[in-house]
């Protein structure tokens, strides 16, 4: 709006005055009425909030349920238990809650601590928190703009704004442009904004918006308004949740009514309906899935990447989509000659010859007010000069070893109305040389002669056909070019009768290893798009280049984007993959337009620009180097490298997470499903509970949780990144999850439910006595007999699920074709979990605890031998499957 009115409109619309200012009195009093140039502060969760907002989950409901109940009857042990569980739970989720964002903290220090400001007709330095809007400001190279203002007054003031538009250069500012109709943040030459840094120059401006008013506060209203989405598993294990949640109640419900039918006592089936509650719940599976992704986390920090909130690891396995910030993210944030022209010779920046270029190569650097000190290490200057010294190094020559032998003399600085500046050196002998270097139609015009080697000649128009061609060729390459020209033996700098020397093209270069990642992604089908703030044809250069682009129809501006609703823009974002010139508010439309898809968007970046989008994600990763704070806030992971090729590594182990989890869930959900078969069946059968909660909690926190985690720690398959990533709303039970599930869960319940009728069998077929229920239930009222029982089915169930876990760990490779070292963890928790078995069935203290009887030798032989049925199971299964991938 602002850019569309003339300074003097504003100042007599604000009520202030451009040579003067706002008086004390009236600053004060919009300060007292309108609040500090700050930003809002959003109201944090306290660490109660935190813990009990854990508990609003279906499962722990009915935990909480089963924990009340045993307290009423007296069945303290479990109570404790149940509620340890709970507990632990919700500590360790608040954790995890706990690492606060760091967005909006690190937005409130971007505010400049100081402003020069015009009160009263003086000029004094004040906090930047007290600035208003009228206030009139003054700009210096070196000083953050402290507000959003219009500049009144500029003499060649450049202001680098990276960080808010993705510019890789400053832009030249000026006072008098006044936009004829709505135009993007970058091109509003007579604006500056807040937290942007004067690199060049000086100027004026009026303020007209402070605090969450300004461009940058608008970022912040938005990563604070855009919500946490659940990440895929969140949502699967939510549902997942309130599933087991609703079938603990219907088997509840279900236990009752065969109670009432049977005549048993309720006191019995309130402990039995407890002991299926638990079991109907795999309560170690939050804290094994947690420390799943913890584990993937410690490995991804080996290849870069440092995750901020956990559930991003296992998001990355199924993203189909990277947006990508084009400036410091797919390029080098560092402008680069990439081409150079002299004598007739375009070559490469990496053929020059100084032997044969020195004169080039000198006036280039001569002529720029950059400074690069390696020692001090130390980089000062405007990008475009910068890449003009950047040129010198690899041919030995500094700017400092230059000046030494042809100091600086004089100078007439860049303006926006000449478009070049001029420095003049005194050479050995006594004489002056005066470099001119700027745009090359304004340099051209003022050249009489031409150097091609040493020789000068007056320059043709045949020779200004072919520098204007080769410009053209240059800036068809997105290049900036720029002309250098030089006159001798001048004791005053003059602009006139130039000696043409020659042109550089100049751009941000795309990272060495983009154009690798970017073909990688696409053997993945993952698409690459690509965000920027910069020039359409810059980025198009850039991304075919690349190989995320080849036709210029897969561009849009950030003004086709502004006249297009989202809806407008979904329908168009399948056949787009670059935007070019968009602002903040773009780039979030631009996510949620490819979410509209069903894709699970990616979004990198480092600038304060991609804030709001890296939050908008369903993953933001941000650079660690070149990376803003804000930035770095808003992400869900930081690529420590900053190299865009690491997302692939990071989406690699994404993927392996995802699969090792998904092979997690479905293992805890068999063992649980194994358990309520067995306490159902036997239950419905009229005969006594074969397992007591207690055993179930320590199965399923204990004997089930130690291979769940090493089922979490499998390496991925060679192959993981030649397979399209899942669809998003593919639920865990997909391809074929749901039978292999039901399948040995079923399994496990029979073998369990035999292992305890074995015993009452036996005593019954020794006795010449009828297997009949009437009988074994008789049997079963032995309290001797039904502790052997109970320690039989708990023995087997434990140790079945130890072998169902090694047939897990490969569900689609026989356990005879895989190398079990390449996971030890795995051999650790079988081995560990046996021997725990062993010890609550044989200490005499543990028995007492978990009600079991001592076991002989043969009695475990035998034991062991029927609980591998699941690992036969598996390897019979592969040999009549269908040739397809569970995973």
């Amino acid at each position: 709006m602002f850019e569309k009115q003339t300074a003097e409109y504003i100042a007599e619309s604000l009520k202030t005055s451009i040579d003067a200012g706002l008086s004390v009195a009236e600053a004060d009093r919009r300060l007292a009425e309108n609040g500090k140039n700050a930003f809002a502060e959003q109201k944090k969760k306290s660490a109660a909030q935190m813990f009990l907002s854990q508990l609003n989950d279906p499962m722990i409901f009915i935990l909480m349920a089963a924990a009340a109940i045993s307290a009423v009857l007296r069945e303290y042990a479990d109570a404790i238990i149940i509620l340890a569980i709970i507990v632990l739970n919700a500590i360790i989720g608040m954790v995890q809650e706990s690492k606060a964002e760091k967005s909006l903290e690190a937005l409130k220090k971007l505010s400049g601590p100081a402003a020069l400001v015009r009160r009263a007709g003086r000029v004094s330095e004040i906090p930047a928190a007290d600035l208003v809007v009228g206030d009139v400001i003054v700009l210096e190279a070196g000083r953050i703009v402290p507000a959003d203002a219009r500049l009144t007054k500029t003499i060649n003031l450049k202001i680098e704004e990276s960080a808010l538009t993705g510019e890789s250069v400053p832009v030249e500012k000026d006072a008098s442009f006044i936009a004829e109709s709505d135009v993007g943040i970058g091109d509003r030459v007579n604006m500056a904004y807040l937290s942007t840094g004067v690199s060049y120059g000086r100027g004026e401006g009026i303020v007209v918006a402070t605090g969450m008013d300004t461009e940058m506060g608008k970022i912040a209203a938005m990563i604070s308004e855009e919500k946490d989405e659940m990440t895929p598993l969140q949502k699967r294990l939510a549902g997942l949740g309130k599933l087991l949640g609703i079938l603990a109640v219907i088997i509840c419900a279900a236990l009752f009514g065969v109670a009432l039918i049977q005549g048993r006592d309720l006191f019995d089936m309130l402990l039995t309906a407890i002991s299926l509650a638990v079991a109907a719940i795999p309560e170690g599976l939050p804290a094994v899935v947690t420390i799943v992704l913890a584990l993937g986390v410690q490995r991804m920090v080996k290849v870069n990447t440092i995750v901020r909130k956990l559930p991003a690891v296992e998001t990355l396995g199924s993203v189909s989509v990277v947006c990508s910030d084009k400036t410091g993210t797919l390029t080098q944030n560092k402008m680069t000659v990439t081409k150079t022209y002299s004598a007739g010779r375009l070559l490469g920046a990496e053929e020059l010859d100084y032997d044969r270029d020195k004169r080039f190569v000198d006036g280039f650097i001569l002529c720029t007010d950059a400074e690069i000190d390696r020692e001090r290490d130390t980089i000062i200057g405007d990008p475009t000069e910068l890449a003009l010294l950047y040129m010198g190094e690899p041919l030995g020559v500094s700017k400092r070893a230059l000046e030494l032998a042809m100091p600086r003399v004089d100078e007439l600085a860049f303006d926006s109305e000449r478009k070049m500046m001029t420095t003049a050196h005194r050479l050995d002998d006594g004489n002056t040389v005066s470099f001119t270097k700027g745009a090359m139609d304004n340099i051209l015009e003022r050249c009489d002669n031409i150097d091609e080697d040493g020789e000068i000649r007056p320059i043709t128009a045949a020779d200004k056909d072919d520098i204007v061609a080769v410009a053209a060729s240059m800036a068809g390459d997105a290049l900036r070019v720029l002309a250098l020209a030089y006159r001798m033996k001048d004791r005053i700098v003059k602009e006139e009768h130039l000696i043409f020397l020659g042109l550089v093209g100049m751009i941000d270069p795309p990272r060495p290893e983009a154009q690798g990642a970017v073909r990688e992604f696409r053997e993945a089908s993952v698409k690459t798009v690509m965000i920027t703030g910069d020039h359409r044809d810059t980025a198009f250069a850039i991304a075919k280049e690349i190989g995320i682009a080849d036709s210029p129809d897969q561009c849009v501006s950030g003004t086709e984007l502004d006249a297009m609703t989202q809806n407008e823009l979904n329908a168009a974002v399948p056949k787009l993959r670059v935007f070019a010139r968009v602002s903040p508010q773009h780039k979030v439309m631009i996510v949620k337009a490819f979410k509209s898809h069903g894709h699970i968007v990616s979004m990198t970046g480092d600038g304060v620009n991609d804030a709001p989008s890296l939050k908008a994600a369903d993953i933001g990763v941000a650079m660690g180097i070149t990376g803003t704070d804000v930035s770095k806030g808003a992400a869900d992971m930081i690529l420590t490298d900053d190299n865009f090729a690491t997302i692939r590594l990071a989406i690699r182990e994404g993927r392996n997470i995802y699969n090792n989890i998904r092979e997690t869930v479905l293992f805890l959900l068999s063992s649980n499903l194994g358990e309520i078969i067995t306490m159902f069946g036997a239950i419905v059968a009229g005969l006594a509970s074969p397992l007591r909660a207690i055993h179930i909690l320590w199965i399923n926190l204990i004997t089930d949780s130690l291979p769940a985690l090493a089922l979490g720690v499998d390496a991925p398959e060679d192959d993981i990144m030649k397979h399209p990533p899942r669809d998003a709303k593919e639920g865990i039970f997909s391809r074929g999850g749901m039978a292999v599930t039901l399948a040995f869960g079923l399994i496990i319940g029979c073998v369990t439910l035999g292992a305890f009728l074995y015993v009452p069998c036996s005593v019954l077929l020794g006795q010449g006595m009828e297997l009949s229920l009437a009988n074994i239930d008789a049997v079963l009222g032995d309290a001797a007999l039904y502790a052997r029982a109970q320690t039989f089915a708990f023995t087997t169930l434990a140790v079945s699920q130890l072998f169902n876990a090694i047939g897990f760990k490969k569900l689609n490779k026989s356990v005879f074709k895989t190398n079990h070292l390449e996971n030890k963890m795995m051999i650790a928790a079988f081995a560990l979990g046996f021997a725990l078995q062993v010890a609550v069935t044989e200490i005499p203290f543990l028995n007492g605890v978990f009600s079991t009887a001592s076991l002989s030798l043969k009695e475990w032989l035998c034991l062991t031998a029927v609980s591998t049925i699941p690992l036969w199971v598996h390897e019979i299964r592969l040999i009549f499957r269908t040739p397809r991938r569970i995973y």
